[in-house]
């Protein structure tokens, strides 16, 4: 018997992914959907993150690292005096503390966080290491070491706090880089204001101009609120590139972009070695890089 036929559907879809399920998952649940032949996720959210998943369909694919390489944003509640083993609710108490800090100490060591900062991940994270995850080997009781490695924090701010009838937790918004682990933020906060802590609630507010306030609930898939394969949700291929110069090429130009051919833009005064985006009627064609007057495709699309 052969395979069922999958269709080709391209473009982006913004999820808003709930507790308790993996990115993965997420993408087979859209992938099933759409019967799409080809599904992706531009950046992982642990299973007890919530928020802003990006979905790359087909060849939206093929953009996916621009979005990966978006500033993020994220709002997350730290609980004080405790430090676990995953540095969120989801691991084991490991050490505790009996100071809780104050909102003057808390505001007081944030400018410390911002700008370019060294951050350990925490040991268990999705890097590799040696060809295995880090997890992995964590919870095979492993010791994990892990390297530090640099990160911009662009803007944290504290948005509250609660201090009384026993509850000692913080709220904070942050915009950051890719690769910035927030555990790890959490855990080098507590650990400069003298005490422990740990994330208990983490929400992914932004990834690039993916906002939450227009991300789509998941389980609007699963109870079939659309019909199947919906395609009005989709944003388009190029939704990712708002930032990259885009030149409208003709008939001419498209298919020699098309055959891995460069053309010709001399006069332009584009800087060399500058990312472009052309289109033809308003589809996009290709990426490529501008070099002394020439555009070379480095990615061709099929739209």
């Amino acid at each position: 018997m052969s395979k069922k036929q999958r269709n080709s559907v391209n473009g982006w879809l913004i999820i808003n992914k709930p507790v308790g399920i993996g990115s993965t998952k997420v993408v087979s649940i859209i992938k099933r959907f759409y019967n799409a032949k080809k599904v992706g996720h531009a950046g992982t959210l642990d299973p007890l993150a919530q928020g802003v998943l990006p979905i790359a369909l087909g060849e939206a694919t093929k953009t996916i690292n621009f979005s990966m390489d978006a500033e993020k944003e994220y709002r997350f509640t730290v609980k004080w005096g405790e430090a676990t083993s995953t540095d969120d609710a989801e691991g084991e108490v490991v050490a505790t503390s009996e100071k809780t800090p104050t909102e003057k100490e808390i505001k007081d060591i944030l400018d410390r966080f911002k700008g370019k900062i060294e951050q350990t991940p925490p040991a268990y994270s999705a890097i590799k290491i040696d060809g295995k995850r880090a997890y992995d080997l964590a919870r095979a009781g492993e010791n994990v070491v892990i390297k530090s490695r640099k990160v911009t924090i662009f803007d944290i701010k504290l948005l509250e706090s609660s201090f009384s009838a026993g509850e000692r937790f913080s709220i904070f918004q942050v915009t950051c880089s890719k690769g910035t682990y927030v555990r790890s933020l959490a855990r080098d906060m507590a650990e400069k204001l003298g005490t422990k802590g740990h994330v208990i609630e983490l929400i992914r507010t932004k990834v690039g101009n993916f906002c939450i306030e227009d991300a789509i609930l998941l389980d609007v898939f699963d109870n079939k609120v659309y019909k199947d394969g919906d395609l009005e949700l989709l944003l388009a291929v190029d939704e990712v590139l708002d930032d990259i110069p885009v030149l409208h090429i003709n008939s001419d130009d498209e298919r020699a972009i098309r055959q891995g051919k460069k053309i010709s833009l001399v006069g332009s005064d584009l800087k060399n070695n500058l990312m472009v985006a052309l289109k033809s009627d308003d589809l996009l064609v290709a990426l490529g890089v501008f070099e002394e007057g020439f555009v070379k495709p480095s990615r061709v699309f099929n739209l």
